[in-house]
């Protein structure tokens, strides 16, 4: 195996971790949040937290890292527009993803203080939750092009 395929594997196991736990973390969220179980939705908002910050985190950090070592190894000029358009599009998710991170956190803590005090969940949870959805269109859409630009490499 060459250092070249080794990088690539990497990279594209960095892709799966992004695209495969913002999946899993959408879908456990909206079906706890579906629940109207104040506590279930408070223990399922902290372990989306935490896989947040150990899967999508880590994998966000080794992306631009393996791409670049990848853009050396085969001599892959910045100027191409595929790879162009593909850290646009990777500089969009972030502007989507980080404050989505901040809002996990925030309806957690919600959850768990309404759980806590036997309440129901304050109004501010519910507009977090309606803007962490529609977060995850631009955010989850852009990294899926991301993916089919590595792919396909169009243009």
């Amino acid at each position: 195996m060459t250092l070249y395929f080794l990088v690539k594997f990497l990279h594209v196991l960095g892709a799966i971790v992004i695209l495969g736990t913002g999946t899993g973390i959408a879908f456990f969220m909206l079906m706890a949040h579906r629940t109207q179980d104040v506590a279930f939705i408070a223990r399922t908002a902290a372990v989306v937290v935490i896989a947040d910050a150990i899967f999508t985190l880590s994998a966000v950090i080794v992306q631009p890292v393996t791409g670049g070592l990848l853009m050396m190894l085969s001599a892959t000029s910045l100027t191409e527009r595929w790879l162009l358009t593909s850290l646009a599009l990777y500089a969009v998710a972030g502007l989507f993803w980080v404050p989505v991170v901040f809002m996990q956190i925030e309806m957690r803590d919600l959850a768990r203080k309404a759980a806590e005090q036997c309440n129901a969940l304050p109004e501010r949870y519910f507009v977090l939750f309606r803007r962490w959805f529609i977060f995850g269109f631009p955010g989850f859409g852009a990294t899926m092009l991301i993916l089919w630009l590595m792919i396909a490499k169009p243009f």
